[in-house]
């Protein structure tokens, strides 16, 4: 079982960046494929950035293309989303997710493929 909690989040104002991290502990961490998600208010849980297990592969919505990246760095047990160029429709709760996988490059972009979930950090973008 792994644990996640995610920070970095906060207020920035349009054009600002932010970074988050999510942060795991318990099993070994190079085993988790890993994914980022967000819910904006009255609105469903969305995939935003993904990355494989080996961290040779990722994924992003289109939405986030060029402007947000995904990395990982397993000394650490931490994963990143580097947020640039952020606009008022990214503010949200982000969540990071991790998922046990046997597959070295595949990248998972479905909630239900996920079987760890983090508590979320509030992510706002003020116009």
């Amino acid at each position: 079982q792994v644990q996640l909690v995610e920070s970095g989040g906060g207020l920035v104002q349009a054009g600002g960046s932010l970074r988050l991290s999510c942060a795991a502990s318990g099993r070994t961490f190079s085993i988790y494929a890993v994914g980022w998600f967000r819910q904006a208010p009255g609105q469903e849980r969305e995939f935003v950035a993904a990355v494989s297990r080996n961290g040779g592969s990722t994924s992003d919505t289109d939405s986030v293309k060029g402007r947000f990246t995904i990395s990982r760095d397993d000394a650490k047990n931490t994963v990143y989303l580097q947020m640039n160029s952020l606009k008022p429709e990214d503010t949200a709760v982000y969540y990071c997710a991790a998922k046990a996988s046997a597959f070295g490059s595949y990248v998972y972009s479905r909630i239900r493929d996920y079987e760890y979930w983090g508590q979320g950090t509030q992510v706002t973008v003020s116009s």
